[in-house]
């Protein structure tokens, strides 16, 4: 039996298991000692179970997230983390169990990705833990994390749009509305919430740009996702006229949104997939990408077809760091660039780009 004190100066007793050696009582009495002292203990009875500091730690992310994101967390938690390991007490989660219950949701055929997600909002969770001293470590900290065998590193997995197949869809979209949302997309590359929640008085018609100031997603109005989000993008002399003249023809709202719905509120994102984006892309006889591939088909053409600076267009996306868009279009931009090594040389050496025929007929002999 090990006989100590607590941190508030009660005294305590715990029996250990029967053939438990003096040396396992020794350890198991330095174990709660040392929480003792670093204010971490708890007795058992008074351990909480992960359901318990999940909901805890949920209820904290209420009103500080977005809706989607909330609902993504509580997914994860009702539907993965409590089935598995909701009763078990908090302070018995170890790495080898965090790994040990990747193996099984894998092998019971959760994707990698989701898990990957799963993994983050336990690893939250237990972070809480720790935060209020219900543990003292984050056992998913250390945890391998699941990989997907069958996956070929740096495979796209975006898709895109060419520039002729956005021509196509914005052809294949009657209404003069939804025509103008599309035609907006691809040419700014800013998010379908940026767009919805786009009001006139964001457009400068002089300076020829749209400043993002606002989201709306899921019914309700949110600040852009980080700082970077908040920013002017430039938009070229067609657009700007394309939005000339859907204002003339846009209904008055009292939000004095660009792009309302009959109320005058703004367009539910959902209705723009069922009646118009999907039946535009059947009928352009194009495949059936996501709205936001837009915004990758922006993103794409600007890098690999113009040559923008990355930088700019890291900036024009609303990225919080133009690390972030190398992380996400590395795959797309050109491995190798002779035209660019043949412009460095010419404009060092001042090299023709009209070869010497003797000296290639020289060469063309040795290679012989």
């Amino acid at each position: 039996m090990l006989d100590y004190y607590d941190s508030t100066g009660k005294r305590r007793y715990k029996t250990m298991p029967a053939g438990a050696t003096k040396k396992q009582a020794q350890d198991e009495l330095r174990g709660i000692l040392d929480q003792i002292e670093r204010g971490t203990y708890l007795p058992e009875r008074k351990r909480p179970t992960v359901s318990r500091i999940a909901d805890a730690w949920l209820e904290t992310k209420k009103h500080s997230v977005r809706a989607n994101t909330y609902q993504q967390y509580a997914g994860h938690i009702e539907n993965h983390i409590k089935p598995k390991i909701g009763e078990v007490r908090i302070d018995r989660i170890t790495t080898m169990g965090v790994e040990k219950f990747t193996a099984q949701r894998r092998a019971e055929g959760v994707s990698v990705p989701l898990l990957k997600k799963v993994l983050v909002t336990l690893g939250q969770t237990m972070r809480y833990a720790v935060k209020h001293r219900y543990i003292d470590h984050n056992p998913v900290t250390d945890a391998d994390r699941p990989k997907d065998a069958g996956k070929i590193k740096g495979k796209p997995t975006k898709q895109y749009l060419t520039g002729d197949q956005i021509n196509a869809l914005i052809d294949a979209t009657p209404d003069p509305k939804f025509k103008m949302l599309v035609h907006l997309a691809a040419m700014t590359g800013a998010r379908q919430g940026e767009l919805l929640g786009l009001k006139w008085s964001d457009v400068d018609f002089e300076t020829k740009q749209i400043s993002i100031k606002r989201s709306f997603n899921n019914r309700k109005w949110y600040q852009p996702k980080s700082a970077g989000s908040f920013r002017a993008v430039d938009i070229g002399q067609g657009t700007l006229k394309a939005l000339k003249r859907w204002k003339v023809q846009c209904p008055p709202n009292e939000l004095g949104l660009i792009f309302p719905n009959s109320n005058g509120d703004p367009l539910n994102h959902s209705n723009i997939l069922r009646q118009h984006f999907w039946p535009a892309l059947k009928k352009a006889k194009l495949p059936r990408v996501r709205f936001h591939d837009l915004r990758h088909s922006y993103a794409s053409i600007m890098l690999t077809e113009l040559g923008a600076n990355i930088v700019y267009v890291s900036r024009q996306l609303g990225h919080a760091d133009p690390s972030i868009t190398l992380k996400v279009y590395s795959h797309i931009l050109q491995p190798t660039n002779p035209e660019a090594a043949q412009k460095l040389e010419n404009s060092i050496f001042g090299y023709s780009l009209v070869t010497d025929e003797k000296i290639e007929e020289k060469v063309s002999n040795l290679s012989v």
